[in-house]
């Protein structure tokens, strides 16, 4: 199925919200019994890793390629690369992994979860908002 580049910029924003949500919930609910000056700063602090080091870049990266694409319509699984999708593949079975194996725990799960959810929701508002900017550009 194949869509215009500028909804390429919605189905990013939508799949990263989804997961961003899903892996913040996850860390959320997990953190009632962790609740610490510590931890939150701990949380802070993969946020602040994961968007200024990964997400952040990747946003700009495929809203740069995505805008710059020749032709109008493009398969709808191309608001990403090759290299991004391995990427979140390995991310989502590391973390499945981790949580069903019981390789770390809970405080870990808590406190990491919350940050890499939180900073992946941001990735999918800005894809978000991105895709509202491509109208006011036309």
């Amino acid at each position: 199925m194949k869509v215009k580049k500028h909804t390429l910029l919605l189905i990013a924003s939508l799949v990263w919200i989804i997961a961003g949500f899903n892996i913040l919930h996850i860390g959320m609910q997990t953190y009632s019994n962790y609740v610490n000056v510590i931890n939150i700063l701990l949380s802070l602090l993969v946020f602040l890793i994961f968007w200024f080091m990964i997400f952040s870049k990747l946003v700009f990266k495929h809203t740069y390629r995505i805008r710059n694409f020749k032709e109008e319509f493009h398969f709808f699984l191309k608001f990403f690369d090759k290299k991004s999708f391995i990427i979140m593949v390995c991310m989502i079975t590391f973390g499945v992994l981790i949580r069903t194996l019981h390789l770390a725990p809970d405080i870990f799960i808590a406190v990491f979860y919350t940050g890499l959810g939180s900073a992946l929701f941001l990735a999918g508002l800005l894809f978000g908002i991105n895709y509202l900017k491509f109208f006011r550009n036309k």
